[in-house]
């Protein structure tokens, strides 16, 4: 079990995904899910609950310091869970005003999900995106 300092990054992670086929991807993205930091049961609220997604999704920001974001994530479900925690991998523990430019969708495009997973499994990810994005925005804000 890897703690928060050991999460992989995101080129990888691609490293792997890119050399598996078919159900080793899920298999991978199951196991990236089980690796991301705990999330507290009480942080799962209304009001951390992602809108959009199939399966039940929540992201918290730990923390509110700019110069390096930090997120703490769920899901209900094991695929889906893989998926946040590649968007989480995408902006973890960076300053918020990069996090504000990402592009994270660019940045998870090599992954494919759209052909990996049913529609219903990715129609969340743009609003989970646009959270991250809009906290990193506020705080950069200052």
């Amino acid at each position: 079990m890897r703690n928060a300092a050991d999460m992989r990054t995101l080129s990888d992670i691609l490293e792997e995904y890119e050399f598996l086929e078919g159900d080793d991807r899920y298999g991978l993205l199951i196991e990236l899910g089980r690796e991301l930091e705990p999330m507290p049961e009480v942080l799962k609220t209304d009001a951390t609950l992602v809108r959009g997604c199939s399966a039940a999704v929540w992201v918290y920001p730990a923390g509110s310091d700019s110069t390096a974001l930090h997120f703490l994530a769920d899901s209900n479900a094991a695929i889906t869970k893989g998926i946040v925690a590649l968007v989480i991998a995408a902006v973890q523990d960076r300053p918020a005003a990069e996090v504000a430019q990402i592009d994270v969708m660019g940045t998870l495009a090599p992954f494919d999900l759209k052909n990996q997973l049913s529609s219903n499994r990715t129609q969340g990810v743009p609003n989970m995106i646009a959270l991250v994005k809009e906290h990193a925005a506020r705080l950069a804000a200052g």
